[in-house]
This record gives C-alpha cells, sequence and structure tokens, in this order.
C-alpha cells in the first residue's frame, strides 16, 4: 500500500500511502493535498531533521493546516454520545455495562479521522461546555512542556476524568501518536470504576500527499471494580483499503471468558451479540446495534459534525465564561472565519506571549499551578510511557455555582480578551 518517491533529489525514500489503494503512481499521489508546493517543499526540508524524534511541541507549524479548535475542545468532544455512558450507569447487566461504555469510547474516532490539526493550549487555557446532555465539562492545559491537559466532565449518572499526554514520532511523512494518557469513568449507582488503554494512531502523508488518519491495535477497558474488560481490535488499513475502520472483539468476565461478541466500524456504528466460552454466537440471539454515528453536514470544510460546530459556538458555553476559554482565542476565531494571515499572526502573538510569561514566572522563582486540577504523587505506567495524574479539585464546581447564583446576562459584544495568563505584564521583551 505504501510507495517511495525514487529518482527525485532530496526526496529519495519518501514514503507516500494511498489509503484507497496501491495501484497510482507514487509521485502523483505526492503532488495531491492541501499544502501549495513552494510550502510543501520548504517544510520537507527543514522537517527532515527531526526524522524519528518526539515533536509534540518542537515545532511550530503554519495555520494552513489546523482547524478552528484546540485539543481542549477536541477532549470536550468526547461527549457527544454521553448517554451511552448514563446507559452504562442505568443497566444491571455488568456485560452490557461494557458493550455500552465501550461504544461510547469508540464514537470519538469518527471526529479523530479530520485530518485537520487542533491548536495547542496555551498554559492555563481552558474550555468549557454545558447546554449538552446535563453534563458540565471543564480542561485545563496543567503542563507546557511537556504538553498536557486534564479534563473532568459529570453528569447525575457518572464522571470522567481524564489527564492527557501526546508522545509522537516523526517518521518524514508521518507520524505515530501514542496516547500517554489516563481516562477513568466512575458510573456513579454502584461506584465502577473503568479505565481505558486506547490504541495508537498513525497519520500519514503530513506533507506530501492527502492527509489521512487511522488507528490500528487493541483497546482495552477495565472494570477496575469486578476485573471484567472488553478488548476490541482496531484493524489496521490494507491494500484497497480493506479493513480500514473495523473494529471486533468481545467482552470478557473476570475470568477471562467471553460473554458477548462486538463488531462494528469506529465510523459507522457498532454491533453486538450474545456469544458462548468459545466467543460463537449463541443459537436464537442477533447481532443487534448500540450506536450509529450522528448525520453530519455535507462538504464541510473541516469535516465537523452538527455537535463540533456546537463546541465552537458560545451556545454551549457557561454564563460568565472564564476569560481563558479557547472559544475566545484570536488566532481560533480569525481562522474559523477564513482569515488565515490574521489567524497566523494571532497564533504567533500568542506564542511569544506564552514565552514571555514563562521569563517573568521564572524570574519570580515560581512555578504555574493550575487553577481547577491538582498535580498529584501518583505516577501511573501506560504502555508507551510513565504519567504523572493531574486530579480535578472540585474548585470549577463552587465557582460555578457561585456565578450562576447571580443573574448574568452575557452581550456577545461585551465578551472579556482571550486571558490564560497568569501575570499581567506581558509586553514582549
Amino acid at each position: 500500500m505504501s510507495k517511495s518517491v525514487n529518482g527525485l533529489v532530496g526526496y529519495e525514500g519518501l514514503e507516500v500511502i494511498n489509503p484507497e489503494g496501491g495501484t497510482e503512481d507514487a509521485e502523483e499521489e505526492a503532488k495531491k493535498g492541501r499544502w501549495k508546493q513552494e510550502e510543501r517543499d520548504g517544510y520537507w526540508k527543514m522537517m527532515q531533521k527531526y526524522v524519528g524524534s518526539d515533536i509534540t511541541s518542537m515545532v511550530t507549524l503554519p495555520v494552513i493546516i489546523f482547524e478552528p479548535m484546540t485539543i481542549l475542545q477536541k477532549m470536550a468532544e468526547l461527549m457527544e454520545y454521553s448517554y451511552l455512558l448514563d446507559m452504562a450507569d442505568k443497566t444491571e447487566d455488568p456485560y452490557m455495562r461494557l458493550v455500552y461504555a465501550s461504544s461510547f469510547f469508540i464514537s470519538i474516532y469518527y471526529a479523530y479521522q479530520r485530518t485537520w490539526k487542533p491548536f495547542n493550549p496555551i498554559l492555563g487555557e481552558t474550555y468549557e461546555m454545558v447546554n449538552h446532555g446535563g453534563i458540565t465539562f471543564i480542561s485545563e492545559q496543567v503542563s507546557h512542556h511537556p504538553p498536557m491537559s486534564a479534563g473532568h466532565a459529570e453528569t447525575e449518572h457518572f464522571t470522567y476524568d481524564i489527564t492527557s499526554k501526546l508522545k509522537t514520532k516523526f517518521l518524514g511523512n508521518s507520524a505515530d501518536l501514542y496516547p500517554v494518557g489516563r481516562t477513568r469513568v466512575t458510573l456513579k449507582r454502584d461506584g465502577v470504576v473503568l479505565d481505558l488503554v486506547p490504541p495508537p494512531t498513525k497519520v500519514s502523508n503530513l506533507i506530501f500527499g492527502r492527509t489521512w488518519i487511522d488507528s490500528s491495535g487493541e483497546m482495552i477497558l477495565t472494570n477496575l471494580t469486578t476485573g471484567d474488560k472488553v478488548v476490541l481490535y482496531f484493524q489496521p488499513c490494507g491494500w484497497f483499503g480493506a479493513g480500514r475502520y473495523e473494529v471486533d472483539g468481545f467482552v470478557y468476565n473476570s475470568a477471562d471468558e467471553p460473554k458477548i461478541l462486538m463488531t462494528g466500524k469506529w465510523n459507522e456504528a457498532m454491533n453486538y451479540q450474545l456469544c458462548d466460552s468459545e466467543g460463537e454466537p449463541l443459537p436464537g440471539t442477533e447481532l443487534k446495534e448500540i450506536w450509529r454515528v450522528a448525520d453530519a453536514p455535507k462538504k464541510d470544510k473541516f469535516q465537523y459534525t452538527h455537535f463540533a460546530h456546537k463546541i465552537n459556538s458560545f451556545d454551549t458555553a457557561p454564563k460568565k465564561l472564564l476569560a481563558s476559554d479557547s472559544r475566545l482565542r484570536p488566532d481560533r476565531m480569525a481562522l474559523e472565519k477564513g482569515d488565515l494571515s490574521t489567524s497566523g499572526y494571532e497564533k504567533s502573538s500568542l506564542e511569544e506571549r506564552q514565552r514571555t510569561e514563562k521569563r517573568n514566572r521564572e524570574a519570580k522563582g515560581h512555578k504555574f499551578t493550575p487553577r481547577w486540577f491538582d498535580l498529584t504523587d501518583e505516577v501511573t505506567p501506560t504502555p508507551w510511557g510513565d504519567l504523572e495524574v493531574y486530579q480535578y479539585n472540585g474548585k470549577y464546581t463552587e465557582h460555578r455555582a457561585a456565578v450562576d447564583s447571580f443573574e448574568c446576562i452575557e452581550v456577545p459584544d461585551s465578551r472579556t480578551e482571550f486571558n490564560p495568563w497568569q501575570y499581567d505584564n506581558l509586553d514582549a521583551e
């Protein structure tokens, strides 16, 4: 499925992968994509020195490859199908609980296939969401080097907590992405705690060709209370796209005996069926659908779902929005309006202010302290490295309750300026 572009000076060994097959000439495929030729060639020359490196926060990228959303908002996008976690909390069947919960975590991959890059959050940046399924959601950028985010969501049925850290390996025209994070869901009725280990992701044709994203490997969701688990295998994309999007696996009891088989495509729907101890469907049972992706806008510029548009909207924001909220970022807002020039200028300005704020903080001998999450003493192992864990401290709940106790009508034109900074004097030196 992959071909190398050979015979062109400066591009020896360049891998171009076409997910739709392997018959097209690699050099022709390499000319496709969103980059202009001069920009593409320039970035290839610049990026060659980073091959084999983790480029999570090493490289400044042009806004042409960005979408008008931050990583903090991308974390909130997982909440689109939160009703599945409500169902997991309501059911008395311990195995169906895992069917619902694992389908919830499968559902986000439809959004993850978007090839646009979200903005890296500024240290101290936040994102708040209300007005969706009874959810209160808050996320915060808790570390800049390495980039780390923390998030907390809560409804009457569950709490959702994540510490997110991404590790990358740049391979030239592709990159491997490793989710070095911890995700926990607590179902409130029985106090059941679920722990997620997602599969890695590969981004192909970063610079040359049409960029596309695929995940392959195991997703494991474990009931830490009972020992039951679900193991789903994401099929890698094969020749002519064979196997792409497909997910198959089983729900197991604590003795590792299969109880329910699951199958589907992460960009379409997931199904389940009761099975015997050999994993074969039980006689008299049938395959039933548990989740289906919602209709999406046609020919949307950024491949957004209807829910993704809600994420950017002030309609999903609480009253008296925090000044550090991603919606208020000037670079994000400019890109949303299609003004790439202003977006690029504002992005550079924010990054310079962040560097200045760091100098101010270090000159004072201060350490950045997140507002809504606390760094714990816990270090949890993941398949891709150890992770320091941040824990929601409950202060946002108190803040929101205090704000909501006052009548506050926010006029759009009166919205505050984006301000995640710890210090006020941020003039670039």
